[in-house]
């Protein structure tokens, strides 16, 4: 029996279930797919003639299926070497980037879900590029497997904040959760594992009612409707005060705390006057408020100086909950929050 790398999708990407059932149909036990499964997501061996306790018959017949979904074209290193943005291309030649960040022992994996986005964040880089295709379970955790082998020391943390929307491609994205954090694979902490939404507020309904344990973060921007209907046009379809209900519900439901990500824009949300109010707004909610200045690209937007940031985290120094303020890295590569894009064919 002959096999096709037209007849079967790439390994990466396949649930223990799946592969399970490709050993089956190529005439092998049931266990040999878990033993495939342990190859490539615990070992991250991606070489079939390594696959050593596989026989050597399955072994011939695996061999013309792929196992990476992606191919990587490109890398750009930040000049403090402690941060690498990477171009990926699918099988149809669109292409996506994917950031490694190496903070103290911290290294963290910025995950792309979409080739482009359709949210339209208008400060956004990604957003100018628009919709052009959901990435695959396989193709999002691809990213995450080839940049562990490039990476010197362990990824510790896995954010899905690349290019697109998450929760608009949300069974991709909670798959490809769910495979980084399957204790006979990967088996990465559900608490090392972040996914940020732009307020898709149905999808933070779902993800609330299925009870994932992953870390969920919302991009806040603004503190009230108008303000962030300016640079979100999602509002229109997620108002403001529903999305803070949502978030609110979302923690009282999983019991766990809920990031709210605020991008800083110079004379859109940076006044002292917003800082005050977001400590009246989310005070009620178990929270943490992460501050980022904004990472500038060809576009209208500035970055609030120095000052103006300080004057507005000393306000905050009043909130009863945790503020942190994110520098982004690799602004220099266009690797910052925002500034993710690329050409498509």
């Amino acid at each position: 029996m002959e096999s096709s790398s037209k007849q079967f999708k790439p390994l990466i990407g396949q649930s223990l279930k799946n592969l399970e059932s490709l050993a089956e149909s190529l005439g092998s036990e049931k266990f040999r797919g878990r033993q495939l499964f342990d190859w490539i997501y615990s070992k991250q061996i991606d070489d079939y003639a390594k696959m050593s306790n596989l026989s050597i018959d399955l072994r011939e017949k695996l061999k013309d299926i792929p196992i990476h979904p992606l191919k990587l074209v490109n890398k750009d290193t930040s000049n403090s070497k402690d941060t690498q943005k990477y171009l990926f291309k699918v099988n149809n030649g669109n292409t996506i980037e994917s950031v490694l960040m190496k903070e103290g022992k911290r290294i963290t994996v910025c995950l792309s879900t979409q080739v482009g986005c359709a949210v339209d964040c208008d400060f956004c880089a990604t957003a100018k590029m628009g919709f052009v295709q959901n990435l695959t379970s396989g193709e999002i955790i691809d990213q995450f497997l080839q940049l562990q082998k490039i990476s010197p020391t362990r990824i510790t943390n896995v954010v899905f904040m690349g290019m697109g929307e998450p929760f608009l491609n949300y069974n991709n994205t909670m798959e490809a959760a769910d495979l980084l954090h399957h204790p006979n694979g990967i088996n990465m902490g559900a608490w090392r594992i972040t996914i940020s939404t732009s307020g898709i507020i149905r999808k933070i309904n779902q993800y609330a009612k299925e009870g994932h344990s992953y870390k969920l973060a919302v991009s806040l921007n603004a503190t009230n409707e108008n303000q962030r209907l300016k640079t979100m046009p999602i509002t229109r379809a997620n108002p403001f005060l529903d999305l803070i209900d949502a978030s609110k519900n979302y923690t009282i439901r999983s019991r766990k705390k809920i990031t709210f990500e605020y991008v800083m824009l110079l004379n859109i949300n940076d006044n002292p006057k917003d800082a005050k109010v977001l400590i009246n707004l989310l005070s009620s909610i178990n929270c943490k408020l992460n501050i980022i200045p904004y990472n500038e690209i060809d576009g209208p937007y500035k970055r609030p100086d120095k000052e103006r940031i300080e004057d507005f985290l000393n306000i905050l120094e009043k909130a009863p909950f945790p503020v942190t303020i994110r520098w982004s890295k690799g602004q220099g590569i266009d690797a910052g929050c925002g500034q993710l894009a690329t050409t498509t064919n």
